[in-house]
């Protein structure tokens, strides 16, 4: 736990300061560090003591597993440009699991971005130790002799639900990079010429169901296909990247989080799990502000399907600049061979340019397009950011859309009632405004959203769920901290959701309430209560004769936290009132009696096994009569045992059962029992290996033909997919995915 040899000529930083749970005080555990670089590389050395050496939380997991409260952690922030904007995040646990990230100052950390550095860990019966070598070329800076950069050294102490900094970041202060410290003398480095290309080679063989004649569904088998293609890199003047991508592979390795999609009236949102897209997804504008969902103008997975991909970021002394430019082949090929779209591609092209002045202030534009056989949808207009003190800041977006109608359509879509919007013959206007602002404080938060966005405005690139609404948002919370032995703080927190349409017809109404209590260790417990009202109007459900009120109580608790360094949990139960629109044919929605519960369950046993376990019950009553009008169970297990930091298995099985009532909702039961295969050689990002198998069952009527390559006979089941109580395996897929990455 001492240094030697050449470490003894790094500079030692020490003396770490609590945010969390104490601000201000000195550390429980002191805290080492040494830093110093040579031509090619930044090192950095940790020396982490700790008084409890058996409950330092360390578990050997794939690359970016990296969160608290499951494990001890150390962190470096490094920001190259000295903007109090952007920074580098380099992440290590006490067992040497990597976690990188790009920080954006009030959007945070951005876990998709990938570059090549190591490290290493050791455990100790005093503590750990961990070493960095971060390559300059895995950064982006302006070389110069001597200029100063940002950073920020942050351990954090599972076993204390503990944040210790050096410098001092207050939690009273919002903002990271405007409290960070400097460290300058850096002489004679330079990111110098940085490409990459990665190859990849892929393998599939698959069985499913075709749908695109709902008239004539069939199995469609492929016995083999390979396909390769190039993602390349370039980084010039330093700080621009230039990334591009040939026929990519961009079928995504990971799977989505469970999420319920019963009984929704609104398109439910499933982030991007795609690297190419991911990454510098920043420079775009479309982050996290918050705690409310904003309007996203680029929502990558709209791009399913493409053959090539460009994409240009960046920054330029004060400018920020974010291009990208994409085709699409799916709208052409989820459409029957017989439709005049068959075949047909779309084509993306996005773009934003932001300008930083002041401390922390930025202006930008945004465009963003989307092509597709003669209809375009296109999205411009500005945003802004600005720091107003050191707890409130603001952020404002305001765009404008036009669209036109595909060219087998004639006329235009007359705009809503009370909307603002205007179209003309085969072309449609509409407006969308966001703004936000927010106090982030030691116990006091407070959050202010508005949104404006008329009924006719679209976005083909993006994920904005709802028009024609006007929304007034509020949240807020004050915390006591008496930071005891037992309770860290509590206190209320309220949320308010005021949803208008262009009539003035109030559309939604939300009140929450609850009461948080902190508990040591890492155990937090919500009461909530609450009032809800929804107004449908008779364009939201067709055959309604006028608007109509549905009137819902809320209660509910929240209680999650890791108090043991093998267990995660959290458990959230709602009991509450909901607007059952899947009715039978001829009846109007109810206010149903909905039960909802979500349980997730973390599991460590051993080091090197992980087990996430989640649980979702939507379960609805037809509230005239007490009857189910569906019950919606969604169980998934996901098992991960990571051999070494670079070779892992993983194994998913879920299942998905919704049991529907016929006579109470417009639904069909379903089942389905889906399991993941997946072999993970990992040794760096963009050299990997990958090894799957994927099987699904249904309860289909197994009378489907099967359609061969070469063949177009089929006898139809009728016009949908027929259900059983059976199950039969309609879809089964097994691959390898091999790709290397070449760095100069």
């Amino acid at each position: 736990m001492k240094p030697h040899g050449a470490a003894t000529e790094l500079r030692k930083i020490s003396g770490f300061t609590q945010q969390q749970p104490s601000d201000g005080k000195p550390a429980t555990q002191p805290t080492d560090v040494y830093i110093g670089y040579d031509a090619t590389r930044l090192y950095v050395v940790w020396v982490c003591w700790d008084s409890k050496p058996h409950a330092v939380r360390a578990h050997l997991s794939r690359r970016e597993a990296v969160t608290p409260p499951d494990d001890d952690y150390i962190e470096l922030n490094v920001d190259t440009f000295h903007d109090q904007r952007h920074g580098f995040l380099f992440d290590v646990n006490p067992v040497g699991t990597q976690a990188d990230a790009l920080w954006t100052e009030g959007s945070g950390a951005d876990y998709s971005f990938d570059t090549v550095w190591e490290s290493r860990a050791r455990l100790t019966t005093k503590g750990f130790i961990i070493r960095m070598a971060i390559p300059f070329r895995s950064l982006r800076f302006h070389p110069s002799n001597g200029a100063p950069w940002g950073v920020t050294f942050m351990r954090y102490i599972a076993h204390n639900d503990e944040v210790d900094y050096w410098p001092y970041v207050s939690s009273r202060i919002s903002g990271v990079l405007n409290q960070e410290g400097t460290i300058s003398g850096l002489q004679d480095i330079s990111p110098s010429h940085n490409m990459q290309f990665i190859p990849y080679a892929s393998f599939r063989n698959f069985r499913a169901v075709d749908t695109r004649d709902p008239s004539q569904p069939r199995f469609n088998q492929i016995d083999a296909r390979g396909k390769a293609g190039l993602d390349s890199k370039f980084v010039f003047h330093d700080s621009l990247v230039l990334d591009t991508t040939i026929n990519p592979d961009f079928a995504q390795v990971e799977s989505d989080e469970p999420q319920n999609t019963i009984n929704q009236r609104f398109e439910v949102f499933f982030p991007e799990k795609r690297p190419f897209f991911l990454e510098n997804a920043n420079f775009f504008g479309d982050t996290n502000i918050g705690v409310y969902r904003l309007s996203q103008l680029l929502f990558t997975r709209r791009i399913a399907d493409p053959t090539f991909g460009a994409r240009l970021t960046g920054k330029q002394g004060p400018w920020n600049l974010g291009f990208f430019f994409a085709d699409d082949r799916s709208p052409g090929l989820v459409v029957p061979d017989f439709s005049p779209l068959a075949r047909k591609r779309a084509y993306f092209a996005v773009g934003r340019v932001s300008h930083d002045f002041g401390e922390q202030n930025s202006i930008g534009l945004i465009y963003t397009d989307r092509e597709f056989a003669g209809f375009f949808n296109r999205v411009g207009g500005i945003d802004a950011n600005f720091r107003l003190n050191k707890n409130w800041t603001s952020w404002f977006r305001t765009v404008v859309s036009s669209t036109t109608s595909p060219p087998h359509e004639s006329g235009s879509t007359p705009a809503q009632p009370g909307s603002t919007s205007f179209s003309s013959p085969g072309y449609q206007f509409g407006r969308n405004t966001e703004a936000v602002l927010n106090n982030i404080g030691r116990r006091f938060s407070y959050e202010l959203m508005f949104q404006d966005i008329t009924a006719n405005f679209h976005t083909d690139a993006g994920f904005v769920p709802r028009t024609d609404i006007r929304n007034a948002s509020q949240y807020f919370h004050f915390y006591w901290r008496p930071e005891g032995r037992h309770l860290v703080f509590f206190g209320p927190e309220a949320n308010t959701i005021n949803l208008w349409d262009h009539n003035g017809v109030a559309v939604q109404q939300v009140y929450n309430f609850d009461w948080v209590f902190d508990f040591k260790p890492n155990l937090i417990m919500a009461p909530i209560v609450g009032y809800e009202t929804d107004t449908l109007r008779p364009n939201d459900f067709s055959g309604l004769p006028d608007n109509h009120k549905y009137v819902q109580h809320l209660v509910g608790f929240v209680l999650k936290g890791s108090p043991l360094s093998k267990l995660t949990f959290n458990t959230k139960v709602i009991r509450d009132g909901t607007v059952l629109i899947d009715v039978p044919t001829g009846q109007f929605p109810i206010t149903g009696d909905e039960t909802a519960i979500t349980q997730t369950m973390s599991l460590k046993p051993t080091r090197h096994l992980q087990i996430d376990n989640t649980y979702i019950l939507d379960r609805v009553l037809n509230g005239a009569v007490h009857h189910a009008a569906f019950n919606n169970h969604i169980i998934r297990s996901k098992w991960n045992y990571q051999f070494t930091p670079a070779l892992s298995l993983r194994f998913i099985t879920q299942y998905n059962g919704l049991l529907a009532n016929p006579a109470r909702s417009s639904l069909t039961t379903t089942r389905n029992l889906n399991f993941d295969f997946l072999i993970t050689y990992l040794p760096h990002p963009g050299t990997a290996v990958y090894v799957g198998y994927n099987s699904n069952l249904e309860n289909l009527v197994p009378g489907l033909c099967e359609q061969l390559p070469g063949s177009t006979a089929c006898i139809p089941n009728g016009p949908a997919l027929v259900r059983s109580n059976s199950f039969i395996n309609d879809g089964r897929q097994f691959f390898v995915k091999i790709s290397y990455l070449f760095r100069r």
